[in-house]
């Protein structure tokens, strides 16, 4: 079956590009979703049109994401947490954690989805944590846990302090 797509496909293509797809895949996922036309002569004809405002959307979420992107990368968020003796975390900080802070930093929903973070956080410390908002923008966020009852204090550049030697003193 020959489907021109509508809109961008995952590991299928972009909007505007006619594929051919088994006849399943067309008919119960492509076509209900939306996601594509059956290619006929009349549907072919608005291809370039089809293609020309995907380029233009695409275009528009890139100038979105790497705007999100420049707010949020090098963000220190800070965790209280309640610990154990050995500096181990009763729970853990998860993506949706980090995700809530983020939607707070933002002012919109963030999708706890796109926090690249292999398991969760369940160690004291800082933590630097990838954000994937898409294949090619990926900022990066400080995390920071301290125990329960520890004031944060914050992290503020470090000047060049000269070390003062006892002959200096006297």
């Amino acid at each position: 079956m020959k489907v021109l797509l509508t809109q961008d496909v995952f590991n299928l293509g972009h909007a505007g590009e006619v594929k051919t797809v088994a006849d399943g895949y067309g008919r119960n996922f492509l076509l209900p979703r939306a996601l594509g036309v059956v290619a006929t002569a009349a549907t072919l004809k608005r291809a370039d049109a089809v293609r020309a405002a995907a380029v233009k959307r695409r275009a528009q979420e890139q100038s979105d994401l790497d705007a999100i992107a420049q707010v949020i990368n090098g963000q220190t968020l800070h965790f209280t947490v309640r610990t154990g003796e050995k500096g181990k975390l009763y729970g853990s900080i998860t993506t949706a954690a980090i995700a809530e802070k983020l939607t707070a930093i933002l002012g919109t929903e963030f999708d706890k989805r796109k926090v690249a973070l292999r398991e969760p956080i369940r160690d004291i410390g800082a933590h630097v944590v990838t954000v994937r908002l898409s294949a090619d923008v990926a900022p990066t966020v400080n995390v920071v846990v301290t125990p329960e009852g520890v004031a944060v204090v914050m992290a503020a550049p470090v000047a060049a302090v000269p070390e003062v030697t006892p002959a200096q003193t006297a």
